[in-house]
């Protein structure tokens, strides 16, 4: 499947607007609530996805304009902008997504097509070319979407979605993984194979499901990290 960053980029604002609409519909005491990422409150998790847009667009500009624009000032200065947002009211919070996300709609829009190739790095470290940007946010913003426990499951991402989570380098190749009908999604030598729909198998292979939908020997995840 493509990774083509303006062909995924209508993915992405989609999955944006989905994750507007969430927002919208939470009150003040609903962002106190605690999400899957442990330690993290909706709040939290909100402040962190409005921040990493703006890394991104750090990143894009990096790629444009060729000087170097790290996601974040340094790993402390990340957290130090999710604790900060965390405590704010909805409107502060909702206000600040789509902003955030009108800015990287934007540092989308100005790249021009030779600095997609650009090497940029993400906030882990990690190199990639800027065209991978756009697939990272989208990850960001689906994952996370299911983390804030508001009714956004799996099952409720666009079947492109798990699929190209399937054969991310970034998710464990654990298992060769097989779909209902017995098409083989990914062939893993030496591992054993797990049946499921592929919602349920990118969502366990993420942390998002526990694998009471699969069948198989499913590994233990926790050495594949």
């Amino acid at each position: 499947m493509t990774a083509d960053p303006l062909v995924l980029n209508p993915e992405l604002e989609r999955a944006t607007s989905r994750l507007l609409a969430t927002i919208a519909s939470f009150s003040d005491p609903d962002l106190a609530e605690p999400t899957l990422c442990a330690g993290w409150t909706r709040g939290h998790m909100l402040s962190h996805l409005a921040r990493n847009a703006d890394a991104y667009v750090n990143l894009l500009t990096w790629a444009r304009t060729g000087v170097r624009t790290p996601a974040y000032e340094s790993p402390e200065a990340r957290d130090e902008g999710i604790q900060a947002g965390a405590a704010r009211p909805l409107a502060a919070q909702l206000a600040d997504m789509a902003a955030a996300s009108t800015r990287l709609a934007t540092a989308i829009d100005a790249m021009p097509p030779e600095a997609w190739s650009v090497t940029v790095a993400l906030p882990s470290g990690t190199p990639i070319p800027a065209a991978r940007v756009v697939w990272s946010r989208i990850c960001e913003v689906e994952l996370h979407h299911v983390d804030l426990c508001a009714g956004y499951t799996p099952a409720d991402w666009p079947d492109a979605f798990p699929l190209r989570l399937l054969h991310d380098p970034a998710t464990p190749h654990a298992a060769t993984l097989v779909d209902p009908d017995g098409t083989v999604l990914l062939t893993v030598e030496n591992a054993p194979t797990v049946s499921g729909p592929v919602h349920a198998l990118a969502a366990w292979l993420t942390g998002r499901g526990d694998g009471t939908a699969l069948t198989g020997d499913l590994p233990n995840l926790e050495a594949w990290k």
